[in-house]
């Protein structure tokens, strides 16, 4: 495919051009990756949405973006096809609706998708300026946005005083960019969510569970922020995560992240994108401390269980009394994704002392529907087995299932569910013959 004349400069880079020039060579039926997550290129996204009228069947692959999507509109359903791994906010309607497709897939496992299984037309991303040995960063969205870049036939770029630099493997040099636009544009920012009574018993059942020269994947939400509040005490942690957020950056100011006891890069703090407060990202700027990876590294299972005493704590939406975890979905509708969930559950259960947590709260809908339930509801989907089960912390109490029968798993999570759904759990269960039941019965 020819580009425009002006993206051309005699020693092979692309001068800046407008937005509506550098989405020029879109055609019809291409495949696109959008890359970011709190670092989205919006303006670029923008003309693309506004060339909606002329293109049909463009083919969009992105992850939640906290910026605008202006081509998720029911009525641009003809001109791009939305397909995602994560289904965040922006992607519940259309995915609900038909009008966007839903990739199941381990976060580690989403680089490799861009090769035979999904080959890319067009890489859309934000980057950092060229540093002094020319080369850019993909600062601090590198997940499976690296390998987009890799392996896209083109390459669009954002080029963003605002972006970090960040370290790691995340170096673009400018000749891999078939065009680039100028902004100056501040990165979104993700506030921390208010915390309920329930969700602070929780994070201090799990701040018990981890000790000194622990190694920790914590993510987003109301729990691992008060859980990293809760551990400012601890001495000699490691981080080994998918996602960085501010609560990492005050428990390092504490004192309490020295990365000594890191099998994997030790020294560093490693994580595969970051999403949070501009603390966050001047934290980051040019810090040798901080180690950006593609996914398919930080979200290796292999690689994650290397490191010793690993405490990874995910969330769920129900788990049933066998342990069967469903994490991506509200019955059938499709409600987030399967993510790194899976990959640091294992990770940490092959991790010498490692803790794999599951973290739920017992009710939802105002405390009128239990969260731990006798079977999933119809359509839900299971993201984590219950042959990869651990710990399941709730905010009255928490079992460890590994090893336990399936008997014993019922009594356990009946223990840890609301007090008003016990009665009723066990009824259930004794109905599924999933507790001990007298051989003439």
């Amino acid at each position: 495919m020819m580009m425009p004349e002006t993206l051309s400069r005699g020693d092979g880079h692309r001068l800046p051009v407008s937005e509506a020039e550098a989405v020029s060579g879109i055609r019809s039926g291409d495949r696109v990756f959008i890359g970011g997550i709190a670092c989205p290129p919006e303006s670029l996204v923008e003309a693309i949405a506004a060339r909606a009228n002329e293109l049909r069947d463009v083919g969009i692959w992105h992850l939640p973006m906290l910026g605008k999507a202006p081509f998720v509109a029911p009525e641009l359903a003809r001109s791009f096809r939305l397909t995602t791994s994560f289904v965040g906010r922006g992607l519940r309607e259309p995915v609900a609706d038909g009008r966007a497709d839903f990739v199941p897939v381990f976060l580690s496992e989403t680089p490799a998708l861009f090769g035979a299984r999904y080959p890319l037309d067009w890489a859309i991303v934000q980057l950092s300026p060229p540093d002094r040995h020319g080369f850019c960063s993909a600062g601090i969205s590198v997940d499976m946005t690296l390998s987009a870049i890799r392996r896209a036939r083109h390459v669009i770029a954002e080029i963003n005083p605002r972006m970090p630099r960040t370290h790691g493997d995340t170096t673009v040099h400018p000749d891999r960019l078939d065009a680039i636009t100028e902004v100056d544009r501040p990165l979104f920012e993700l506030a921390p969510p208010a915390i309920s009574e329930p969700l602070k018993r929780i994070s201090e059942q799990i701040a018990g569970m981890i000790g000194d020269g622990d190694c920790l994947q914590i993510g987003i939400g109301g729990i691992p922020n008060l859980v990293l509040e809760l551990i400012r005490d601890r001495r000699h942690l490691g981080i080994h995560t998918e996602m960085l957020t501010d609560g990492i950056v005050e428990l390092y100011r504490a004192g309490a992240i020295d990365r000594s006891r890191k099998r994997i890069l030790p020294g560093k703090i490693v994580c595969t994108f970051a999403a949070g407060l501009r603390q966050l990202y001047d934290f980051v700027d040019d810090n040798p401390l901080v180690a950006f990876h593609g996914a398919d590294f930080t979200n290796d299972p292999y690689v994650i269980g290397q490191n010793d005493n690993v405490v990874a704590v995910n969330s769920a939406i129900q788990i049933d009394l066998t342990g069967q975890v469903d994490a991506d979905s509200i019955g059938s509708q499709l409600y987030s994704g399967i993510g790194g969930q899976v990959d640091f559950i294992r990770g940490a259960a092959r991790s010498r002392g490692g803790r794999p947590i599951i973290a739920i709260p017992s009710t939802a809908r105002n405390g009128t529907v239990s969260r731990i339930v006798p079977i999933l509801s119809p359509g839900a989907g299971v993201v984590t087995r219950r042959g990869d089960v651990h710990h399941v912390v709730t905010e009255y109490g928490r079992v460890d299932l590994f090893g336990m029968g399936v008997h014993d798993r019922a009594k356990a999570l009946i223990s840890i569910a609301h007090p008003d759904f016990r009665e009723e759990l066990e009824r259930k269960a004794h109905e599924l013959r999933l507790t001990w039941r007298d051989r003439f019965d």
